[in-house]
């Protein structure tokens, strides 16, 4: 039997749950999630693969009315892998309707070469009666190769949306071993564990204000992972707010981070976090390739 294999991009506005898809499909967190919108700054690479087949999801950031450089280079990363892969899942939020954000984005998938599949998620929350109606509504939008309605959340429809998936990958190799989940390296995704610790329990003011970077990490000879890690923030009392008093909620950040951390490496962390001041970070294109934010990616 050949085997099958391909790349399939994930798009859509802010917090419709494409790094909850994702991280279901893949079957543990390799991309971070928060109710707070344009939480996925780069490509995550996640990994499926089966007897007969392997796809290499692309998590891009949320398409949205930019105001910075920072997000230039976030839409910029979410439409370019739009010709580079097998096909595109636009993933919408169905229980919050077709709206202008929706719209632009069928707008800029005109002429596309590449299938799209329309997938509608967090169907667990609309009336059955409201699905069909949302269906041709958004059918008017794009001339969609599918149209799938799944819950990213509880997993209701998602081996369907995988099976849709197969009669569009070609024969190929298979690009990573079978039980490799992500291409990006352990540092990344633990970075990426400890900025969703930190969106979860800081208020408006600081999330997108934040970067992290790992800046060591080493087994020690009794096992322990030791890793050192930078949260930056552009303004001091973002990180007055970061560190907390007396250092309670950077505490709190680690201890959540840690659990996750120990989860990815199956090994004891002693996690040390740092917060640094680089104002205004997100509008500075040397400070943005520092952090990673590359825009060949």
């Amino acid at each position: 039997m050949s085997f099958k294999s391909g790349f399939v991009a994930i798009i859509g506005r802010p917090n419709v749950g494409k790094s909850t898809l994702m991280n279901q499909v893949i079957g543990q967190k390799i991309a971070i999630m928060s109710d707070k919108p344009q939480t996925t700054r780069n490509k995550i690479h996640g990994v499926y693969t089966t007897n007969g087949s392997q796809i290499v999801f692309l998590d891009t950031p949320g398409i949205h009315k930019r105001q910075s450089k920072l997000g230039d280079y976030m839409n910029q990363t979410a439409m370019s892998t739009l010709g580079e892969v097998e096909a595109v899942l636009f993933l919408i939020d169905a229980a919050e309707g077709l709206g202008g954000g929706d719209r632009f984005i069928a707008e800029q998938l005109q002429g596309l070469k590449t299938p799209v599949i329309l997938v509608m998620n967090k169907i667990d929350k609309l009336e059955p009666e409201a699905l069909l109606p949302l269906i041709t509504e958004y059918s008017k939008l794009h001339d969609f190769a599918e149209i799938v309605p799944i819950s990213a959340k509880v997993g209701s429809n998602v081996n369907t949306l995988l099976d849709q998936l197969q009669k569009y990958l070609p024969e190929g190799p298979q690009y990573y071993p079978e039980d490799q989940v992500t291409d990006h390296p352990e540092q990344f995704v633990i970075a990426e564990l400890i900025r969703e610790k930190i969106l979860h329990l800081t208020r408006e003011e600081v999330p997108h204000s934040i970067a992290v970077a790992i800046e060591d990490m080493r087994a020690e000879p009794n096992g322990v992972v030791h890793i050192s890690a930078v949260i930056f923030v552009e303004r001091d009392s973002q990180k007055g707010i970061i560190i907390g008093k007396q250092g309670a909620m950077l505490k709190e950040v680690g201890r959540r981070a840690r659990t996750d951390i120990e989860n990815l490496l199956g090994s004891r962390t002693f996690l040390e976090l740092w917060v640094k001041v680089k104002k205004d970070w997100r509008n500075q294109e040397r400070v943005l390739r520092d952090l990673g934010f590359h825009k060949d990616q």
